[in-house]
């Protein structure tokens, strides 16, 4: 059997145009237009104090842009405190933001809310859209004069904070439909950030994948094969770059050697490429034969309509005759 190709990641991007402090925060990985468009937009937005709204789906990475952006700014040498509101249970969300006075009742401690702790630095308000409408009516209030009443006290404490808010969901179109306030998401609103999807920067993906394998480098040494980046590459990853990581730590616990291949990936993965791309690899067929193949695959597809077939693979009719009519050649040895 040989040795199947393995797939070489592009070198990483010359970085000499930006500061050198900008790559101390964790890396936004990417080579595409638009990773370098958000990586432009966040040294720009950093240089300011403005409350900034990241909006992109699960996964994407927008808390990663958030501590970007806090690394950047100069409240780098305060605290970043990120809150998960979908987490939040609604009876204890003044508690947990605002804090809580001692002995307000029996066996309570005393203790600051996340707006304290983020004093002189910045809060980040992870999936904002999942809050209640009364749990945004007191984190509107707070924003608003950016001071905190601690849960069973008077006194009135001033902070010092920048805000940074995300959400998975587009919050106009909640607004839109009366389950997000208006006068908080134009409080929230101004200065947008949109964090793409990993599909819509496909070129990104196996240079991610390899960023991840080296990560785990100190427990096992992997490398893609040309196969197996290309299933990654076409795949459309729904999860985003949180799916493609778990996917990689999959591979690092259960690949069964140093070079990962199709079918060491998952069938939702790997998909077409397992059943069409990899029965020829094993078999080392020629590419005219390889070609004869995945010719008659599309003809199935078009349902037998060769004209059809044609247009999707892009050859002319007679073309496809003689790929219709080529016989497997033997496997090819070595």
């Amino acid at each position: 059997m040989t040795t199947p190709s393995v797939y070489t990641p592009p070198a990483m991007p010359q970085l000499s145009d930006r500061r050198p402090e900008f790559d101390m925060a964790a890396p936004l990985i990417g080579s595409t237009d638009a990773m370098r468009r958000l990586r432009t937009t966040i040294e720009r937005v950093a240089r300011t104090d403005f409350t900034i709204l990241l909006e992109g789906e699960s996964g994407v990475g927008k808390e990663l842009v958030a501590r970007q952006i806090h690394e950047l700014s100069r409240r780098n040498g305060g605290p970043f405190i990120a809150i998960n509101c979908a987490a939040i249970v609604e009876t204890l969300i003044e508690a947990e933001l605002f804090g809580i006075e001692e002995r307000t009742a029996t066996g309570v401690r005393g203790r600051r809310g996340k707006f304290e702790a983020a004093d002189r630095g910045t809060l980040f308000l992870d999936e904002v859209s999942d809050l209640s409408l009364p749990a945004q009516a007191k984190l509107l209030r707070t924003i608003q004069d950016l001071a905190v009443e601690r849960v069973g006290g008077h006194a009135t404490r001033r902070v010092d904070i920048r805000i940074i808010a995300a959400t998975n969901r587009r919050l106009l179109g909640l607004v839109e439909q009366q389950l997000f306030r208006a006068d908080l998401y134009y409080r929230l609103s101004g200065v947008d950030v949109f964090v793409p999807p990993l599909r819509e920067r496909k070129e990104d993906i196996t240079e991610l994948a390899a960023y991840f394998l080296d990560r785990h480098r100190a427990t096992r040494f992997l490398q893609l094969s040309a196969a197996a980046a290309e299933a990654l590459a076409t795949y459309n990853w729904p999860g985003n770059v949180r799916e493609l990581e778990r996917l990689i730590e999959r591979t690092v616990a259960l690949s069964r050697s140093d070079i990962i291949e199709l079918e060491d990936l998952p069938a939702s993965v790997s998909g077409d490429h397992s059943t069409i791309l990899a029965p020829s690899l094993h078999r080392n067929d020629t590419l005219r034969v390889w070609a004869s193949r995945y010719a008659r695959i599309v003809v199935d597809r078009c349902q037998g309509n060769k004209r059809q077939a044609c247009r999707v693979l892009g050859i002319s009719y007679h073309t496809l005759q003689s790929y219709l009519q080529l016989k497997e050649e033997p496997a090819a040895t070595g």
